[in-house]
């Protein structure tokens, strides 16, 4: 049984493919926010729609019924699809959307991987964001999870050693790397007190990165004035309470000692301690939640 569909698409000439998959983790909705400014962006069309019987567990993630008037309507599953188009300027872009599959990783990544090889794709980047201890009022980096030295430090990376869970991004990217196709995960650091709002600086910060990395040239406008909005925002909910002010000065006083923090493509070397541990984040987010 074919594990997908193919569909009549305008293949653009050596595509980056940009995986921008649901359900890993992603901080202030960074990923999301900036996999949708880059569809708003992209004129696209499907490539392929993967079988999603093979790749989701329904009891998880049950597909939709619309009822009208006590009468069952259609029932929508929702399928990882590969998108193709081209920026006005005539970048061509892959774009790979919907679910992370909750079973056969390996199948899903090797079939991404030769469909990427199929598209002559010249690099594979993936999107993220995860909750660290760094204040609002700062730019926000970029860290990597890349197929080699130079692609990590031309973004920026977390120094040392760590075990983490894999996301489907970046088992796709090992894949696509197997392949011969350089593979980045971008990983926005997404203050932690906001992790569970959306946060446009940190779709900022990764359409910034995927520009950088990719040459697309797709427009920030949009997403600038909402980072600035954002900021706006949470200013003045911290402002109400020197406690909560404070606390954003220590993660301040922390952020410039690690070094400049431009925005775009990172430097490397930035410490991700957290003062005070876990409880200043579960502070402020009760702030911001209007719990306290």
């Amino acid at each position: 049984m074919a594990r997908y569909e193919r569909h009549d698409a305008t293949v653009p000439a050596r595509p980056v493919l940009v995986i921008a998959l649901e359900g890993w983790i992603d901080a202030g909705f960074a990923a999301a926010s900036a996999a949708a400014a880059l569809l708003a962006s992209v004129p696209t069309e499907p490539y392929v729609t993967f079988d999603p019987d093979g790749l989701i567990d329904y009891r998880s993630r049950r597909p939709r019924l619309r009822i009208d008037d006590g009468v069952r309507g259609p029932i929508v599953y929702a399928e990882p699809q590969l998108l193709v188009g081209s920026t006005p300027g005539g970048t061509g872009v892959a774009v790979l959307v919907g679910p992370e599959p909750d079973l056969a990783w390996r199948d899903f990544s090797g079939d991404v991987a030769a469909l990427a090889v199929e598209l002559d794709c010249r690099l594979v980047i993936g999107l993220g964001a995860f909750p660290n201890g760094v204040p609002h009022t700062r730019p926000v980096r970029l860290a990597a999870t890349a197929s080699d030295e130079a692609l990590a430090r031309q973004v920026g990376f977390v120094p040392g050693a760590i075990d983490v869970p894999a996301g489907i991004g970046d088992v796709i990217g090992a894949a696509c790397s197997q392949a011969g196709i350089a593979s980045v995960g971008l990983w926005a650091r997404v203050p932690h007190y906001v992790a569970g709002m959306p946060f446009p600086p940190g779709a900022l910060a990764l359409v910034e990165g995927l520009n950088a990395l990719s040459g697309l040239s797709l427009d920030t406008g949009e997403l600038q004035r909402s980072a600035e909005a954002t900021r706006r925002r949470v200013d003045e909910l911290i402002a109400a309470s020197e406690e909560h002010a404070e606390l954003v000065r220590r993660l301040e006083d922390q952020f410039e000692s690690f070094g400049p923090g431009e925005s775009g493509i990172r430097e490397v070397g930035v410490d991700e301690a957290i003062p005070s541990g876990d409880e200043i984040a579960a502070e402020l987010e009760r702030f911001l939640r209007g719990e306290s």
